[in-house]
């Protein structure tokens, strides 16, 4: 049987390691080391140039191990498995989800350079793009799912900005309203604007759906990015992120991290390993949840809305063939808007006891928090309600508990 001809959750117990390595151990150790031995000076000298890009590597040759800034082994073997679910060439591990985000995003953009985003993004990706990036040249423009390729592009040239576009940057489904927005019209829109002398490229945070509920690399995208902190940890017990690509896209991004020195520890790097054996039973089971509460609130008096894919049909339109075309399921993230405003909003938060009030997401647990004040604070207000980040609305993180369980939480919250 070979091990192309597995699916990834099979794969997830054993890849890329070999027993034989770690006398015997069935699992992958915890490398805990800072630093490498080398056999030869010939081979350190040979490990240096390729981790400082000095030459390309020769046919079979890999990065050697020097220090643990740079790789370490669990981290290789965790870059190797997550390749996997995305199908991709290569994969960097980092020490947070916005490390993974802010690396990709600087080694792309040059001053003078246009980033074209998606509409709302999460609260520490546009406080990147617009107080941190913007301070070094750097330009933004937001578009939202309404609008169609030819509307961005008639507002990209009326801007005379259209040759300076660079990267054009997805979070679909949206953190926190659910919006979808189509990759396949996001690659169009890319190529349009690309040139022979440089190819525009489209990033796509994919952290709401996981590496299961959508395939961001099949659809054009040329990065895809994880905050592996949520379904890939998926414990609330660790902090990391993740990049994957092509081996000439992921070059620099590689390179960048390396002095950057953000890339995740062995320790992280372990867990990780250890969550992904269960990543897929996790997020089924949430998913299963997921649907099964978002129906319930759906028809509960004293719930003005619900945004979850799962409830999209055909009368919605857009948003439904791409979710058909797009998504191979409907995740575990929703949100609801709760009649009252901020006042109706905290007191259902207040009234939780086994949903917990927390700003993560994609956890064993359930979680609930309050976009507009918490995870989207820093967003201009009139932004916040352009976008449907109201004070109404709350966000929910569906778990494994018993969905009965967090039915009868969230039903005694609304009172």
């Amino acid at each position: 049987m070979q091990e192309q001809n597995m699916h990834p959750a099979s794969l997830m117990m054993s890849y890329g390691y070999r027993p034989d390595w770690s006398e015997g151990a069935i699992k992958c150790p915890i490398f805990q080391t800072s630093t490498f031995v080398f056999r030869t000076a010939e081979e350190g000298k040979a490990y240096f140039e390729l981790a400082y890009g000095l030459r390309t590597p020769e046919a079979g040759e890999k990065p050697g191990l020097i220090y643990s800034r740079l790789n370490h082994p669990d981290l290789e073997i965790l870059e190797n498995r997550l390749c996997l679910w995305d199908r991709s060439e290569a994969c960097t591990v980092f020490n947070s989800g916005m490390a993974a985000i802010t690396t990709a995003l600087t080694a792309y953009a040059k001053p003078g350079d246009v980033i074209l985003h998606s509409e709302p993004l999460y609260g520490g990706t546009i406080h990147y793009l617009s107080h941190v990036l913007s301070r070094f040249g750097v330009e933004i423009m937001g578009f939202r799912p309404e609008e169609t390729a030819d509307d961005i592009a008639a507002r990209l040239h009326a801007s005379g900005k259209a040759d300076r576009l660079a990267i054009v940057y997805i979070e679909t489904p949206a953190n926190p309203t659910n919006d979808l927005f189509d990759l396949a019209v996001c690659r169009q829109l890319a190529d349009r604007f690309s040139s022979d002398s440089r190819r525009v490229l489209v990033m796509v945070d994919n952290t709401y759906m996981g590496p299961i509920w959508q395939h961001p690399l099949a659809h054009g995208a040329d990065l895809v990015l994880y905050s592996a902190t949520k379904y890939i940890g998926g414990h609330s017990d660790l902090i990391a992120g993740a990049c994957l690509g092509s081996e000439e896209l992921m070059k620099p991004i590689r390179e960048l991290r390396t002095f950057l020195g953000n890339l995740a520890d062995a320790w992280t790097g372990w867990l990780l390993l250890r969550s992904l054996e269960t990543m897929a039973l996790r997020m089924e089971k949430q998913a299963s949840n997921a649907g099964i509460v978002a129906a319930w609130l759906a028809s509960r008096q004293g719930v003005q809305h619900v945004h979850y894919l799962g409830l999209l049909n055909p009368s919605d339109g857009r948003a439904y063939e791409i979710y058909q075309r797009q998504c191979t399921g409907p995740g575990a993230m929703l949100s609801l808007e709760v009649p009252g405003g901020e006042a109706a909003a905290f007191a259902f938060l207040n009234r939780l006891k086994l949903v917990k009030m927390a700003v993560s997401l994609g956890s064993t647990e359930s979680l609930a928090q309050h976009p507009a004040t918490m995870t989207h604070a820093g967003m201009h207000p009139s932004d916040k309600m352009r976008l449907g980040i109201n004070p109404s609305l709350v966000r929910l993180s569906i778990g494994v508990e018993h969905p009965d369980d967090i039915i009868a939480d969230l039903d005694q919250a609304l009172g």
